[in-house]
């Protein structure tokens, strides 16, 4: 028999508390934990703020230190990843104001090739060359799509449509009202779906793919139904 949801919440949070425990003790399997569980998220909030997949990593990098400096201090108020959460997103924003403050000291030209896009997952690997590069196709779209959203709107939507948090908790990690959760929201999806109809012409081209090896299985599998086959 299952526990019931209080119980097993309950567990969880006795098993978080434990983990942060010998974290704050610097045991390294704990740390290791920690950063495995929660990378993607954080990475993906972060990558929300900062443009560029370095700056974004040595943000992280940035948050985690100054969140296992401040371990002791975790006391359970919220979950350890809304915790982290908050600490990431206060360093990614503090980097960019940093910035901002350099480039209004002196202004850098942009270099050429320098693109920013916000990293999306794959969906599962399958076998078939034309899907997976069709895919790739559309996720580079949605990257880019994503990557222009002012950034409000960008944060908001990485939080709600990528990482699937709901509005509420969505609210609390930015400090924002409910209500504003969902007019950004909107908005960023409005935006992304005009983005993406600018440019989904060409990859319609590639819309269910049959070439390559599956054309070859077909056409050897009906010449030999037919007789034909050598």
């Amino acid at each position: 028999m299952s526990a019931s949801p209080r119980l097993q919440a309950h567990a969880d949070r006795q098993s978080e508390a434990d983990l942060v425990r010998r974290a704050a003790l610097r045991e390294p399997a704990a740390v290791r934990q920690i950063i495995k569980t929660h990378n993607q998220r954080l990475y993906r909030l972060v990558r929300a703020v900062v443009p560029g997949d370095a700056d974004a990593e040595d943000v992280l990098q940035e948050a985690y230190l100054r969140a296992f400096a401040n371990l002791a201090g975790f006391r359970g108020d919220s979950s350890l990843s809304t915790w982290l959460s908050r600490i990431a997103l206060n360093e990614a924003f503090a980097r960019m104001r940093a910035q901002r403050r350099l480039k209004r000291a002196a202004p850098a030209a942009p270099q050429a090739g320098d693109a920013h896009v916000i990293p999306f997952p794959l969906a599962p690997a399958t076998d078939d060359p034309e899907r997976t590069m069709a895919q790739r196709q559309i996720l580079r779209l949605v990257e880019q799509a994503t990557d222009e959203l002012p950034e409000p709107f960008r944060v908001v939507f990485v939080a709600r449509v990528v990482e699937g948090l709901g509005v509420e908790e969505t609210a609390a990690l930015l400090d924002l009202p409910p209500a504003t959760v969902k007019t950004r929201l909107h908005r960023a999806r409005r935006l992304v779906k005009a983005r993406l109809e600018e440019q989904i012409g060409p990859v319609l081209v590639d819309a269910f793919p049959f070439a390559g090896a599956r054309c070859e299985r077909l056409t050897a599998a009906v010449l030999a139904r037919l007789g034909l086959s050598r």
